[in-house]
């Protein structure tokens, strides 16, 4: 039997150095194709992989059909309209977080992938990273935490830094509460259960505080930014309970890895047409929860100091 094809959305550095090194290298796929909005950066990322390039809503239609599954690595509110397309064709979903940054993107998506029957998957690190996902369903079996604190403090806008990252757009105008915010919380909800209620405060232009309930009963806070001073940033949880505590190993292994790890959940959701926990219904609820942040962020007066 052939091997299930899957396309690529997105040439920026995140296609070019994770999703398709990964896509290109995992031996239960074939990669059917790379679809850019620049047609010479799908050529050049298409060629580096010996697959074809494809650009232009024709391009797009052409990927869709020649494919069993797409992969995106695209600006999150570009990806959800063009995720609920390649659903209504017919192609499974492995997508980034957030799967968009407004409710009604999310959902669109998690509804056409319903409709049309489609598997999906959202890439958040810490559930498919090796140093990670392990820990976290350990901790989560355990139980009994009473709370959590959860830091991710990048370091990308600091003075001197030269991530490519840096140049995209929509990191800089949503900042690190859309950016690692699916993150943190991604690691949170399993731990202690869904979120019944978030408050948000911003005391930066860039650095934004979460307090969570949790159904559990447990309550956690969040700080997140993008702006951290170099020296200061970092990626943390600290979990407390009726075991003591426990503290997210610092070794993650590299991303094209985790990603490889996220292909096979895609994959295995496939096969025995059971959701994974990280599904498009997961990512709509990720944004619902930041949404209600960001809207308490653009509401919020900071008081006068004396």
């Amino acid at each position: 039997m052939s091997k299930p094809r899957i396309g690529l959305l997105g040439t920026g550095p995140w296609a070019e150095r994770t999703h398709a090194p990964a896509l290109a290298a995992h031996p239960g796929l074939e990669l059917s194709g790379v679809w850019g909005r620049r047609p010479e950066a799908a050529a050049a990322l298409a060629a580096a992989h010996d697959t074809t390039a494809h650009s232009g809503e024709v391009g797009l239609d052409a990927l869709f059909a020649e494919s069993d599954a797409v992969a995106f690595a695209l600006p999150p509110d570009v990806q959800a309209p063009l995720a609920a397309r390649a659903a209504a064709a017919g192609c499974h979903l492995l997508m980034d977080k957030p799967v968009a940054t407004a409710v009604a993107g999310a959902r669109e998506v998690a509804d056409a992938a319903a409709d049309a029957g489609v598997a999906s998957v959202v890439f958040c690190t810490l559930r498919f990273a090796a140093g990670t996902a392990g820990w976290l369903g350990e901790q989560a079996a355990k139980g009994g935490w009473f709370t959590a604190h959860a830091h991710w403090l990048g370091a990308l806008y600091a003075p001197g830094e030269t991530s490519p990252y840096a140049d995209s757009p929509w990191r800089r105008e949503k900042g690190g509460l859309w950016d690692v915010g699916p993150h943190a919380l991604s690691a949170l909800i399993p731990l202690l259960g869904e979120v019944t209620d978030v408050t948000a405060v911003r005391t930066e232009p860039d650095l934004t505080h979460l307090v969570l309930r949790h159904v559990s009963g447990a309550a956690s806070s969040v700080a997140l930014s993008l702006s951290a001073p170099k020296a200061g940033a970092g990626t943390g949880i600290e979990l407390r309970g009726e075991h003591g505590t426990a503290v997210l190993p610092g070794d993650w292994g590299d991303p094209v890895t985790s990603f490889g790890t996220a292909i096979d959940a895609l994959l295995e959701s496939v096969r025995t047409g059971q959701p994974h926990a990280c599904d498009v219904r997961f990512g709509l609820r990720l944004t619902e929860i930041l949404a209600e942040a960001e809207r308490q962020l653009n509401a919020w007066v900071r008081p006068l100091t004396t």
